[in-house]
């Protein structure tokens, strides 16, 4: 027989499993204010950065694409949501570990929306060569991984904010 040392994770019986928006809407003002914060934020900085807001700062070989915006606004409000669960609920009054989902998604909307030739790390990586031929064409796949990873860490952030944790017996 094989035990571990990991309690097993379910949700309290004094009140049913509710849907992901039915326990947004449960959200106090609070968690919605550091949400747009967030957001906000993030926004702000991957957007002067990565230079699709001009600033004297930063430059871009390359021209912006057309879904660059989209995918940081969508990654930026999901990124904003994920990290107002780490607000702790006054009616909870416990504060839950984090994962890694969220800053991955993170990261990966700063790497799908940036210049492919502006970026150090790819260049040292591949080369201004490589980075047209090989990372460009991937930036889309970045794109798309990135709001999937945020918006699963969302649903299982929210998912496992009315659980609490009981061992087996």
């Amino acid at each position: 027989m094989i035990t571990t040392d990991r309690p097993a994770v379910t949700t309290t019986t004094e009140e049913p499993r509710r849907s992901v928006l039915a326990e947004l809407r449960t959200w106090p003002a609070r968690r919605w204010l550091f949400a747009l914060a967030s957001a906000v934020a993030m926004t702000a900085i991957i957007a002067v950065t990565t230079d699709l807001i001009d600033t004297p700062w930063f430059t871009r070989d390359i021209p912006p694409t057309v879904w660059a915006w989209p995918v940081l606004l969508v990654t930026s409000a999901l990124a904003g949501l994920v990290s107002a669960t780490y607000v702790n609920r006054k009616d909870t009054g416990r504060a839950r570990r984090g994962g890694v989902l969220g800053g991955l998604g993170a990261a990966g909307s700063l790497f799908a929306v940036g210049c492919p030739v502006c970026n150090k790390l790819v260049l040292i990586a591949l080369g201004y060569a490589g980075a047209l031929q090989y990372f460009a064409p991937a930036q889309p796949y970045l794109a798309v991984a990135a709001v999937v990873l945020l918006a699963v860490a969302l649903v299982q952030r929210i998912r496992r904010e009315r659980s609490c944790p009981v061992r087996p017996t």
